[in-house]
């Protein structure tokens, strides 16, 4: 009966312990993506503004990015306005304006637009969120990116 009893334990023991993992292979691994710098986005581009799901362009401006520490944008025949980086994670550039005059709706205020914008294929991405001042359903709009050196 002993026997049997110590037989069990060891069968439990045995059924209970962790297999040790296999050692990770660290050559496999794939290295995360490669950080942005402001400097890499440097310069004056051109940039077009679409909605979501659509290549219609609603307006377009010039993001002038050569002085890191203070962007700006500025819409045709409009005087400039100033850009804040509001922080960096891994390939992305976050940003936020405003107020400012809709580009869009002539008389209509901005509140507020928060960007994020990277770079792809040589030219620059993006997407924004531009909050109104007005109510309703059409009070935030999200809208795309797509900018080229000039």
């Amino acid at each position: 009966m002993r026997f049997t009893a110590l037989i069990a334990c060891a069968l439990i023991v045995a059924g209970c312990s962790k297999e040790e993992a296999a050692p990770v292979d660290t050559a496999a691994m794939v290295a995360p993506a490669s950080s942005m710098s402001l400097e890499s986005l440097s310069g004056v581009w051109n940039v077009s503004v679409m909605p979501e799901g659509r290549d219609t362009t609603v307006t377009t401006y010039v993001l002038n990015t050569t002085d890191t520490a203070a962007w700006m944008f500025a819409f045709p025949n409009r005087p400039p306005i100033a850009m804040r980086v509001t922080g960096m994670s891994g390939d992305s550039v976050m940003t936020e304006t405003g107020p400012f005059e809709s580009s869009i709706t002539p008389g209509l205020q901005v509140k507020t637009t928060t960007s994020t914008v990277w770079m792809q294929d040589g030219n620059i991405a993006g997407r924004t969120r531009v909050s109104y001042d007005r109510t309703g359903p059409d009070s935030v709009v999200n809208l795309r990116l797509s900018g080229t050196r000039q």
